[in-house]
C-alpha cells in the first residue's frame, strides 16, 4: 500500500452478474490478479480471516503489506461487520476505493474523530412529485430483472434498437414523440438486453461503438425529458449515469434518502430535478417502482 491505497471487495465477483458485463466482464474472481494486471505497483491481499480479527489486526496487515513492497491492498468484505471493521481501519488512509457499503461505517468513525457533525435533516430534499421516467442502459443481471419486472407489470416501455441507431435512424426523437403520446404515468426507455443479444450487437458494431450509440441516445432522451417537465429521473448503469449527468449539465448533487443500499435519491443543485443514479447490479428487482414511489 502506497500512501494507503485500498480496494475493498470479495473474491466472488465472477458469480455476481459481472461475468457478463458488456463493457467490463469479470471472468476472474480473484481481484488481486485482476488489479495486478492493471497496476505497476505490487498488489496484496488482506483476507477475511484477518478482517474478522478486528481493525487493529487489519492495520497490522496493511503495515506488513507495505513492508513487502505492496502499493495496493485488496480487502475481503462479505458482511456488514466487515465493513465496519474496514471503516475503522482505513479512516486515516489517503485513498480508499470501494463499493458504497464501506460508507456504512465511515460516518461514525469520522464523527468520533470530530471530522463531522450529524445532521438529521441532511438527507431531506426540497422537492418531490412531478412527472417521472426511467432510463436504463445497463445490461447487468440485476437491471435485466428490474426491467423485466417493470414491463411485466404492464408499465410502458420503449426498447432502444442499437442497430437502428447505427443505421442513422433518429431514435431519440422517436422516443420523445412516444413519450409525448403517453399519459402522465412514468415511462421506461431501455437498451437493457440479455448477454447473448448484447454480444451479437457488439460483434457487428464493435464494443465501443455500440456503447457510445446507446449513451448518446439516452443522453438526448434525458435532455428532452427534462425539457418536457420530467422532474424525477431514475438512471440505471454506471456509464449511462455519467453520460446523462454530463448531458444535463449537472455540476453538483445534494444526496438524499437511500432507496436501496448504495443508491440514494439526489437533487441537482439549483434545479427542480431529482436523479437516482444506480450502478447496473445495484438494487432489488422492484427498484424502479420503489424509487419512484419514494419520490412521489
Amino acid at each position: 500500500m502506497y500512501q494507503g491505497h485500498l480496494f475493498v471487495g470479495d473474491q466472488l465477483l465472477s458469480d455476481s452478474g459481472m461475468r457478463h458485463h458488456p463493457l467490463t466482464p469479470m471472468t476472474d474472481a480473484n481481484l488481486v490478479r485482476v488489479l495486478q494486471a492493471q497496476s505497476r505497483g505490487r498488489v496484496g491481499l488482506a483476507a477475511h480471516a484477518t478482517v474478522v480479527k478486528g481493525a487493529d489486526a487489519l492495520q497490522q496487515r496493511f503495515d506488513g503489506l507495505r513492508q513487502t513492497g505492496c502499493r495496493f491492498a485488496v480487502v475481503d468484505a462479505i458482511d456488514t461487520a466487515s465493513l465496519h471493521t474496514l471503516a475503522q481501519a482505513c479512516a486515516d488512509l489517503s485513498l480508499v476505493t470501494a463499493g458504497s457499503g464501506l460508507a456504512l461505517g465511515l460516518p461514525a468513525v469520522y464523527q468520533a474523530k470530530g471530522w463531522l457533525q450529524p445532521d438529521a435533516h441532511a438527507a431531506q430534499l426540497t422537492i418531490g412529485g412531478g412527472r417521472a421516467a426511467v432510463l436504463s442502459g445497463s445490461c447487468s443481471q440485476a437491471t435485466n430483472a428490474q426491467v423485466a419486472q417493470w414491463l411485466g407489470g404492464g408499465r410502458p416501455g420503449f426498447q432502444i434498437d442499437v442497430r437502428a441507431l447505427a443505421a442513422g435512424e433518429p431514435l431519440a426523437q422517436q422516443i420523445l414523440q412516444w413519450v409525448d403520446a403517453q399519459t402522465e404515468e412514468p415511462v421506461l426507455v431501455y437498451a437493457t438486453a440479455q448477454p447473448e443479444a448484447v454480444q451479437a450487437v457488439q460483434a457487428e458494431l464493435g464494443v465501443a461503438r455500440a456503447g457510445q450509440l446507446v449513451e448518446d441516445c439516452l443522453s438526448q432522451v434525458a435532455v428532452g425529458l427534462a425539457e418536457r417537465g420530467v422532474r424525477r429521473l431514475v438512471v440505471a448503469g454506471g456509464e449511462t449515469s455519467g453520460a446523462v449527468v454530463k448531458a444535463l449539465g449537472v455540476q453538483m448533487l445534494r444526496i438524499g434518502p437511500s432507496i436501496d443500499p448504495g443508491v440514494p435519491w439526489t437533487q441537482v443543485s439549483g434545479r427542480e430535478l431529482l436523479l437516482a443514479l444506480k450502478s447496473g447490479n445495484f438494487g432489488g428487482t422492484d427498484f424502479f417502482a420503489k424509487a419512484l414511489a419514494m419520490s412521489a
